[in-house]
């Protein structure tokens, strides 16, 4: 029976685990890391490097070097959140002739399931040069708080890497299978997954195998590469102001900049206080070269991040009142992803929750250790265990008004169908078209527009007479089927809700052979 392997692809780092012998095993790269970057380069004659190589040459290469692709995945260009990105990313994002967010590298276009289809075929090619074998399956782990429109994004890149994805997973979820897979003990759990993109808060039931997940909240918007710009824009006033030079529009020197940032804030998650020190970060007509030196502190970065960190509370107090519990009924809080090392992110976990959270499992790489457990399930060598996961957002049909008629709630148990009657707005109308919303918002428009269908030949009648029974199916991945049937005449139609601007098969196979090729 071949593998399947558990991926979690990450905003900074992916991993990937095997299960051996009944546990979860990670899997070293090419260069004898666990993680590998999350980077995908394209350099000045045509290659392509993935990984540590493209990081390592990210700052003499910057409007080349592809990182955090996994905030661009399933997005639109109109999203507010991407014109917020363009302002601090290297690399040029543009519309796809679907209205799509990709990625332009000199004229070429890319979509973000292309570059992520390079990294998974990195993990891909990891397993296999361990195993000395193909491998084609995998479980691929996405943020618990990804709509369907990411969801089914990050399936399309398993698929252009060369992967049958048998279940998509979400992150928060997968920590807990690993983290309970040897446990048999009754408790709550809080899932506190900060990572190098997105934040997820899951509140999660134990009960011998039994993974219940009760309730799941989030920030799609909030991640480590937050923290980094931060600090980078207050480096980058520190030089402005001691130099009088403006070196916003230097690529190059923004992203030297910005690995300093990163590289100070890992280092005062341990120290108190850190030296930059960036010679020859650029060269002024009359002084000449010009460099940054400068003692950053603990304290003026927990000063810097504060309003990143006040918006870790609103999800864990929305997630846990969700889950019909309260905060003394939460037996222990799990710290996952890599920003959980920061010492003022883990001081206010324990704020939020009124107890120290734990720290026993690696935040690097638990998320993929889960996947593997799911894989394990999936194929018989995990026994004994059952998983139960929810929706993290509603789904609705937009109505007259610009409002939501919801279908399902947020935090319902999947699999699920659930149907529900609508009628005509207008005298003799023989047909109706369907759009479908996902999010929070009793406001259609201020929601992710899933896609939109039409229901044809109703037999002319008076408003509000046709009776519309439309059916919503949501599959173990949290990818959304719908169907619509008029109940006079029995016709129906029926679609996978395919995101407006999703990729087309003919757009996957072309991608698929581009990466194969790589």
């Amino acid at each position: 029976m071949s593998r399947i392997i558990g991926i979690d692809l990450g905003t900074t780092n992916s991993c990937v685990v095997v299960m051996e012998g009944g546990d979860p095993l990670v899997l070293p790269n090419s260069e004898g890391a666990r993680t590998t970057p999350s980077i995908v380069a394209f350099t000045k004659n045509g290659d392509r490097l993935v990984g540590q190589q493209a990081k390592r040459q990210a700052v003499i290469n910057p409007t080349r070097t592809v990182s955090g692709i996994k905030r661009l995945i399933g997005r639109r260009i109109r999203d507010p959140e991407i014109g917020e990105l363009q302002r601090i990313l290297p690399y040029q994002l543009t519309g796809s002739p679907q209205g799509d967010c990709w990625v332009e590298i000199e004229g070429q276009l890319y979509s973000p399931q292309e570059i992520s289809g390079l990294i998974l075929q990195k993990m891909k090619a990891t397993a296999e040069d361990y195993f000395g074998e193909e491998i084609t399956e995998a479980v691929i782990t996405v943020p618990a708080y990804f709509d369907d429109a990411q969801r089914q994004a990050t399936r399309d890149a398993g698929q252009i890497a060369g992967l049958d994805v048998k279940r998509i997973i979400n992150e928060p979820t997968a920590a807990a299978l690993a983290f309970g897979q040897t446990r048999r003990e009754k408790g709550t759990l809080a899932i506190f997954d900060l990572g190098g993109g997105t934040f997820d808060i899951s509140i999660v039931s134990l009960m011998g195998g039994v993974f219940e997940v009760l309730a799941t909240s989030g920030d799609n918007t909030l991640g480590g590469e937050d923290f980094d710009f931060v600090i980078m824009e207050h480096l980058l006033q520190k030089f402005e102001a001691e130099n009088g030079l403006s070196i916003a529009n230097d690529s190059m020197a923004i992203q030297r900049l910005k690995e300093a940032a990163e590289a100070a804030k890992c280092e005062l998650s341990t120290l108190s206080e850190t030296n930059i020190n960036l010679p020859f970060l650029a060269v002024h007509e009359k002084n000449g070269p010009m460099h940054l030196n400068y003692s950053l502190t603990r304290s003026t970065v927990n000063d810097l991040c504060a309003d990143l960190i006040a918006r870790l509370d609103a999800p864990c107090l929305e997630a846990v009142r969700d889950a019909e519990l309260s905060m003394k009924d939460i037996d222990e809080v799990l710290l996952v992803g890599g920003m959980t090392r920061m010492p003022l992110v883990r001081e206010r976990v324990e704020s939020i929750f009124g107890k120290r959270p734990s720290r026993s499992v690696n935040p690097d790489e638990v998320v993929a250790m889960g996947a593997a457990v799911q894989s394990g399930i999936l194929g018989g060598e995990v026994q004994e265990v059952v998983l139960m996961d929810v929706t993290p957002l509603k789904l609705g049909i937009r109505i007259m008004g610009d409002r939501v008629s919801t279908v399902i709630k947020k935090n319902s148990p999947v699999p699920l169908s659930v149907s529900k009657q609508f009628t005509t707005t207008e005298d003799n109308q023989t047909f109706v078209s369907l759009t479908i919303v996902q999010g929070q918002s009793s406001k259609a428009s201020e929601n992710r527009m899933l896609g939109t269908f039409r229901l044809s030949n109703i037999p002319p009648q008076p408003a509000g007479v046709p009776r519309i029974e439309v059916s919503f199916n949501i599959n173990t991945d949290g990818i959304v089927n719908v169907s619509a049937r008029d109940l006079a005449t029995g016709i129906e139609q029926t679609i996978l809700v395919r995101h407006h601007g999703g990729m087309t098969n003919s757009a996957r196979r072309e991608a698929a052979e581009r990466v194969s090729h790589h």
